[in-house]
């Protein structure tokens, strides 16, 4: 038994394919589309902008998380417009179609932000799903 064992790779050499740094150097080539759907799904302590061809592929997204906003603080509109800025930004976009879903505070400010950016709206549309009649409710507490 003289064959020699591998050793196992260290942590830090591991991290070095990760997602992070993978994400990074995939975000510097631009993206051109003509037109495409933006995705904006805010919730209470986050919002995610994901901008997809009209087949669905993602092309690119992004998150008030990824922005370096964490906690409560990911659910704020400065969050949510950051979050949509960085989305929109390697993406080479004439027209696009927005489908907004969820009740954070960071539907309108991310909204704002893809107006400002130039990129011309064909309709905005609210997706956010509602029960007709909801599930069963706990039966009455007794005490």
């Amino acid at each position: 038994m003289s064959k020699d064992i591998p050793r196992a790779r260290s942590r830090r050499n591991l991290r070095i394919g990760s997602r992070r740094n993978l994400r990074i150097v995939s975000r510097r080539n631009l993206r051109r589309i003509s037109k495409g759907v933006i995705h904006i799904q805010s919730g209470f302590n986050n919002t995610i902008v994901t901008v997809t061809d009209l087949r669905g592929r993602v092309i690119s997204w992004s998150s008030a998380g990824t922005c370096k906003f964490k906690n409560r603080r990911g659910g704020t509109p400065f969050a949510a417009q950051t979050a949509a800025v960085d989305a929109i930004r390697i993406v080479d976009i004439q027209r696009a179609e927005v489908m907004i879903k969820g009740p954070g505070l960071g539907r309108d400010a991310a909204l704002r932000a893809i107006r400002r950016s130039g990129i011309l709206l064909t309709f905005v549309r609210d997706v956010t799903p509602m029960p007709h009649n909801g599930c069963r409710p706990p039966k009455k507490r007794r005490v």
